[in-house]
């Protein structure tokens, strides 16, 4: 019986949308949370020097931890290193994350569709070779929003955000063409999930917003049939008071209190 956990890896706290879902899916299993809170956003690195990053701390984090299976719950990391972690890792099981672009090309109705992204996502070629195989028909407009992922932590800390600073963010979103206008948005970050009900609130018009946690979520739980079963001491979860067997690491050694307590309602506990 296994007893290893699940790792999920964000630069912050937007891979715990993932958490949730997978929650439900794979509830029997103990879990790791790692935050790269002290490098803080992906999105503003240089691509080597992220890689770099992202290897080496691998290294550690695997032999730490030894997880049965790594979710890397961040597209930025995902669409720039989730090869080269494979390839420097071949015997560990890595679930990675890209944008939702196929789904909404197929779900669209006017053919336009933007992609919410960091602007590290958005200048990745892996993004841009998704909508080339996926989206040719589509007219797809590629956002990257400098600061939508830090409104969602400081909302998912504070239970606060400027509704403004939202709505200045997804702007570029709404595209009014030739009679047509944009109806899906790809939410290509972890951490807009999050921040989804004041985007509602604050768009110009209604659109379909694509969250992919759940398909993330289903991705680890596919693969998960071809690992040995988790142990019944292995419940995972902890007891919503971050005393169970679930552990959050923050790699900056010192998060602030209030992600203490968002963790702790998540049922993880401080490493």
């Amino acid at each position: 019986m296994e007893t290893r956990p699940i790792l999920f890896f964000d630069s912050g706290i937007g891979g715990l949308s993932v958490v949730k879902e997978a929650r439900i899916l794979l509830p029997g299993r103990p879990y790791v949370y790692v935050a790269d809170d002290a490098a803080f956003p992906y999105g503003a690195w240089e691509e080597e020097a992220l890689l770099e990053r992202m290897v080496g701390l691998f290294a550690d984090l695997l032999d730490t931890y030894r997880p049965v299976m790594s979710v890397i719950a961040c597209n930025t990391a995902s669409t720039l290193a989730i090869h080269r972690l494979r390839e420097a890792f071949p015997d560990e099981v890595f679930v990675g994350t890209v944008p939702a672009i196929k789904p909404a090309a197929e779900r669209t109705r006017s053919g336009l569709v933007s992609v919410l992204a960091t602007p590290g996502t958005v200048k990745r070629q892996y993004t841009r070779d998704l909508i080339r195989d996926y989206a040719a028909k589509c007219h797809v407009r590629l956002v990257g929003s400098e600061n939508l992922a830090a409104l969602a932590e400081q909302y998912m800390r504070e239970g606060f955000v400027d509704e403004a600073a939202v709505e200045a963010e997804i702007a570029p979103c709404f595209v009014d063409q030739d009679g047509g206008r944009t109806d899906i948005v790809v939410l290509a970050c972890t951490h807009y999930p999050f921040l989804v009900n004041r985007m509602r609130k604050t768009a110009p018009w209604p659109v379909d917003w694509i969250d992919t946690s759940e398909a993330i979520a289903r991705r680890a739980l596919a693969l998960s049939a071809n690992l040995p079963a988790p142990s019944s001491a292995a419940h995972g979860g902890g007891d919503g008071n971050g005393n169970g067997a679930d552990i959050a690491h923050f790699t900056s050694g010192a998060p602030a209190e209030g992600y203490r307590r968002l963790l702790s309602g998540f049922g993880f506990r401080m490493r």
